[in-house]
């Protein structure tokens, strides 16, 4: 347990080193199995330390003090960690019920102020916790989970770790979507075999989602390096000189039309039903086989209320951002106001989803990108950026370093991405290529966009290509086959290369297709 200690803080003060120039609190959690371990009472009902907690300041002490981790010591060990528990092994409340005032700071701080635990200033960053914070707490910048149980907690798997399966915050409050960042570590008490297996089973069994091979164990992460010099080949000069210009957009739009065309989609809605609740009879039958439930029927009662009808010009208007004559001339041309006094919440809600269904392909449609004057994705950026990734059969090591920027390893989502970096690097046409950058992202009416490849192609004339690669179980690409937002994206896409000279943008599922 001790050495669980010492993996985790290692573990937190490494992450804290890329996150927190990022503005990104790191907070850790251990979860045990007895309050005592990390603090007891004495006669006098005064706290002192358990083992747990004097191990966490030993190796904290150890560790801060390394060199590379000095710019992290700035508060006392005494404040980085702290422990909110329900209630003691007596089971006589003692942490908080406010009996004294640093037993209600600290829950005030863990369990109530989310925004100022996530804020860097505080040294808050270690959470020791019983049960009180397996279900229910609500903090989206757990990063590891420590489990110091000294027998297998018999509480479900996925309880713990949900703690810290949340997006991650930034100082303004501001999501992170980065894949990269938003990684849980757990240091469990048993194998990883055992731990995977057992979270598995409980994800299938109570949730019927497939996990197998998501959860990855830390001995098979490896960092994504960039080759030494590899800014300064002319090659990747050439290309990235040519896309790294950022852009803005603006739509237009035939008003008429988007108010024909959501007019028509709102008449087409679904019936709004009233209201309603529904009940199931089942049978427990109690025998020699076991426990066995015989379904007996369900009942059906529908809700009738005298409404108090909304404002559903102003509520569509905040959701959509079209003024209320719009709006209004969308819902009378549509026929369907009369549903409002059924379901107003559905109703509303239902119209929302349609105006913005049409609003998003009549905005694309007529999208235009621009340049921005002098804005651009700066090269400091692919140092500043780590990246990690996990071997697996997708993972391709790359043989010839001159032909990419990465040293040693390219990162892959999908088998189709596998091909075609290999292609790219046994291709004699290609003369350089690699993966474009998560923070590399094109702007658009329904969230950015990241494209895949940057490609130099080169037969009787050099092309230079930035390709998205997608399969559709068909010979070349079917755009049609692909979800909605991604072809809108794609669309985007187009518009937006439509302004950078001597550049193609392709979408293949082979290098072969980038040449029409």
């Amino acid at each position: 347990m001790k050495f669980q200690i010492r993996r985790t803080v290692e573990e937190h003060l490494r992450k804290e080193l890329k996150l927190n120039k990022l503005g990104i609190k790191v907070l850790s959690l251990f979860f045990i199995d007895r309050v005592s371990n990390y603090r007891k009472y004495n006669i006098d009902g005064i706290a002192e330390q358990g083992q747990f907690a004097r191990w966490f300041e030993e190796i904290y002490r150890e560790l801060i003090s390394q060199p590379q981790y000095q710019c992290l010591d700035k508060a006392s060990v005494t404040k980085v960690h702290n422990g909110y528990f329900s209630q003691d092994k007596k089971g006589r409340m003692k942490d908080t019920t406010g009996l004294t005032q640093a037993d209600d700071d600290t829950y005030r701080l863990i369990m109530s102020d989310k925004a100022k635990l996530l804020d860097i200033d505080n040294p808050l960053r270690f959470i020791f916790s019983h049960t009180a914070l397996r279900e229910g707490w609500d903090n989206p910048n757990v990063f590891q989970i420590c489990t110091l149980n000294e027998t297998k907690s018999e509480m479900k798997k996925r309880q713990e770790i949900g703690r810290g399966l949340r997006l991650a915050v930034n100082q303004e409050g501001v999501r992170t979507y980065d894949r990269n960042i938003n990684r849980l570590t757990v240091v469990a008490n048993e194998s990883y075999n055992d731990f995977a297996k057992a979270l598995q089973n409980e994800l299938q069994e109570d949730c019927g989602v497939d996990f197998s091979g998501r959860i990855k164990p830390k001995r098979e992460r490896v960092a994504v390096k960039y080759r030494k010099g590899f800014e300064t080949d002319p090659l990747f000069f050439a290309i990235w000189d040519r896309i790294k210009a950022k852009t803005t957009y603006k739509v237009n739009y035939d008003t008429a039309e988007l108010i024909k065309d959501a007019a028509s989609a709102v008449k087409r809605m679904p019936p709004v039903k009233a209201p309603s609740i529904r009940s199931t009879k089942t049978t427990m039958l109690l025998n020699d086989s076991g426990v066995q439930a015989e379904y007996k029927g369900d009942k059906l009662k529908i809700l009738k209320s005298d409404y108090v009808i909304p404002d559903v010009l102003s509520y569509v208007q905040n959701r959509t951002e079209l003024t209320r004559s719009t709006i209004m001339r969308i819902l009378e041309k549509s026929g369907r106001l009369s549903d409002l006094a059924v379901n107003p919440q559905l109703f509303m809600d239902s119209v929302v989803a349609q105006i913005q269904r049409i609003l998003q392909d009549v905005m694309i449609d007529g999208i235009e990108y621009h340049k921005i004057g002098g804005s651009a994705y700066e090269m400091r950026l692919f140092e500043d950026s780590e990246l990690e990734i996990y071997k697996n059969d997708l993972t391709f090591e790359v043989s010839n370093a001159d032909k990419t920027i990465y040293e040693k390893y390219v990162p892959l989502d999908s088998s189709v991405e596998s091909e075609f970096a290999k292609a790219c690097e046994s291709d004699d046409q290609i003369r350089f290529y690699f993966k474009l950058p998560d923070w590399f992202k094109i702007p658009t009416p329904i969230g950015n966009y990241n494209p895949d490849w940057a490609v130099v192609f080169e037969d009787d004339k050099r092309v230079y290509f930035v390709a998205e690669t997608k399969e559709t179980g068909t010979p070349s690409v079917d755009i049609y086959k692909l979800r909605i937002e991604e072809q809108q994206k794609i669309k985007c896409a187009e518009a937006h290369f439509r302004q950078f000279n001597d550049v193609k943008y392709r979408v293949v599922n082979k290098v072969g297709d980038l040449v029409q």
